[in-house]
């Protein structure tokens, strides 16, 4: 004889098989109230964004024992305007003999290069296309460090792979193919795999916050992003003028730390400098006088502790500027007078 809870328990199960005639599929089970706030923000930032996010097949140049060949690769974009405009990685298009963005709703159409900035990895690419979605951008000055974030992308052609993560840490630096240093770079543990370039990296509430772009393939959970704000910044320029205008004064150098007794004896508000190890011919640097040998400790009156001290200095509104060299020539202090040529485009 069952037990009165036993009753009750078998009634309660009993309710939940069809009746007569119905199948399971009639009465389908509302899942959304038992999935947790977490969930539901990686799906509402999903939703939001995906329809802007893009597959970019290219076909890129590539010379192989004095022959230029051809060869395919892929990456991510996102569409970030009505009009077709989509923001990637500069690696991911540079060099390419064609372009095909495959969308979301499976959609394909060739794309034009508008420009990129290897120094920043940034590329503008344009499709056109009626009825398109753009991801609503963020502004990654607000992000903090243990936020929720998504990326999107296509790694090794898995087409819109979604992972998350949060922001391990901010403000931090990464290396471009150029050599330049990339500032304020977004670190990551939402995991990407080659093929994520280029792809957003989006907040709980579905906004853009930065751009894939590279990952430490010996190490787990190391991902990094340029922020959206670096990005905007430099596709208005790029969408302008195809390119980034900078600076460049035409030398080689290298860190090196000062001697002690030089830095009091000139109160200089640095410990190191730039060591000129090389000079181009003709450069405006070797205009204005500057040696092998000479250490570079400031430009334009800002003071110069590294290479990317100079690099951050040596912007588009040096170019042709009178501006000065601070340099230790020996035990002694002079100022030089240089006037900065744009940077001359790098393949």
């Amino acid at each position: 004889m069952p037990q009165p809870r036993m009753k009750k328990t078998l009634r309660s199960l009993a309710n939940l098989q069809p009746g007569p005639g119905q199948s399971a599929a009639a009465a389908p089970l509302n899942e959304h109230p038992l999935l947790d706030a977490y969930s539901q923000a990686i799906i509402g930032a999903v939703e939001r964004v995906s329809p802007a996010v893009v597959n970019i097949d290219v076909r890129q140049q590539v010379r192989s024992q004095g022959q230029v060949q051809e060869v395919p690769a892929n990456g991510s974009g996102f569409i970030f305007t009505p009009d077709g405009f989509i923001l990637t990685n500069s690696h991911v298009v540079h060099q390419a003999a064609k372009i095909e963005v495959a969308l979301a709703d499976g959609r394909r159409f060739g794309a034009t290069l508008l420009g990129d900035d290897p120094d920043t990895d940034l590329a503008v690419l344009r499709i056109n296309a009626p009825d398109l979605t753009p991801a609503p951008l963020g502004d990654s000055h607000v992000l903090r460090v243990g936020q929720l974030v998504v990326a999107i992308g296509n790694p090794y052609g898995f087409q819109y792979t979604v992972t998350a993560g949060v922001v391990s840490a901010l403000g931090r630096s990464i290396r471009s193919t150029t050599g330049r240093l990339i500032s304020n770079i977004i670190q990551t543990d939402a995991a990407l795999n080659p093929g994520n370039s280029g792809g957003p990296l989006v907040t709980a509430a579905g906004e853009v916050i930065g751009v894939n772009t590279a990952v430490i393939m010996a190490a787990q959970g190391l991902c990094f992003a340029i922020p959206i704000n670096t990005a905007k910044y430099v596709a208005a320029l790029l969408i302008r003028d195809g390119r980034v205008r900078r600076s460049y004064i035409g030398l080689g150098g290298q860190n090196v730390t000062l001697l002690r007794r030089l830095v009091r004896f000139h109160r200089l508000p640095v410990t190191s400098g730039v060591l000129v190890i090389s000079l181009e011919p003709q450069s405006p640097a070797q205009k204005a006088g500057l040696r092998q040998g000479d250490v570079i400790v400031a430009f334009a009156g800002q003071p110069v502790a590294e290479i990317d001290d100079l690099h951050k200095l040596l912007t588009e509104a040096r170019i042709g500027v009178k501006s000065s060299l601070t340099v230790l020539r020996g035990p002694e202090k002079i100022v030089l007078d240089v006037f900065p040529e744009e940077s001359r485009a790098r393949s």
